[in-house]
Formats: C-alpha cells, sequence, structure tokens
C-alpha cells in the first residue's frame, strides 16, 4: 500500500506542469498584421501575441516536424541575412538553438519556407491575424 501510494504521488507531482514549447516564432514586417510572436506548445496550443488558442491535430503534427527538421540549422545558429527587397523577416527559437532569415535571404534551406508557411497558414487559420 505505502509503494502505491509513493507510485500515485510521484505520478501526481507531474501533472500541472506546462506543456514545452515547440519553438517561438517572432514574424516582422510592414504592417501591424505582419508583426507577430507565436509561441507552439507540444501540448496542442498555441499563442499568437499572447493570445491561447488550441491547434488541430495536422497543425501539431506539422509543427514537431517542423521542429525536429529546424534543429540541425538551430544547433549551428544559422543567420541569413535579407536580401534586396525584404518583406518579412522570421526569428525562431527552438530548444536546439536560434535560426533567423527573411522571405529573400540567399540560400534560405527547405526548412525554412515550411516554417514561413506554417506561421501564415496558423496565424490565418487558428489566431484570425489576416494579412491584407
Amino acid at each position: 500500500m505505502r509503494r502505491l501510494l509513493l507510485v500515485a504521488a510521484v505520478l501526481l507531482a507531474g501533472c500541472g506542469t506546462r506543456p514545452a514549447d515547440l519553438f517561438v516564432v517572432t514574424r516582422s514586417g510592414p504592417d501591424s498584421a505582419a508583426n507577430l510572436t507565436m509561441r507552439v506548445t507540444d501540448g496542442g496550443t498555441v499563442f499568437c501575441n499572447n493570445k491561447e488558442h488550441e491547434l488541430d491535430a495536422k497543425h501539431l503534427l506539422q509543427a514537431r516536424q517542423l521542429a525536429r527538421d529546424l534543429a540541425k540549422q538551430a544547433e549551428v545558429g544559422l543567420e541569413l541575412p535579407p536580401g534586396p527587397g525584404t518583406n518579412l523577416s522570421y526569428k525562431v527559437e527552438l530548444e536546439a538553438g536560434n535560426v533567423a532569415f527573411s522571405d529573400t535571404s540567399k540560400g534560405n534551406p527547405h526548412d525554412f519556407f515550411e516554417l514561413a508557411a506554417f506561421t501564415k497558414d496558423v496565424s490565418e487559420d487558428v489566431c484570425g491575424i489576416v494579412r491584407q
């Protein structure tokens, strides 16, 4: 009985802890709707400019894959300078490190374009932040 109580106490101690962040994206651009801070948690929640929203399973799976895909670039702190005519810039914080790029950075890896598309889709479809 005592052992069972100890196991229950250990299990309950982990309850109520905040799910880990998969990543935080800071997007900046020329208009107010372009400027966004998006925090995606492994628990299926996204915070857009500090407003909480539930993330559907499809987007959660995409976010988990993006976090894995971006880990190598984040480990080396890949930061690509903006190219001419930059519209949007991104800074991404992951557990593995950080990356930064813009929509016109030369040599953007495919994963960076995937992150930009994810950010656009979630900000519009989940958070209701639509750029004109």
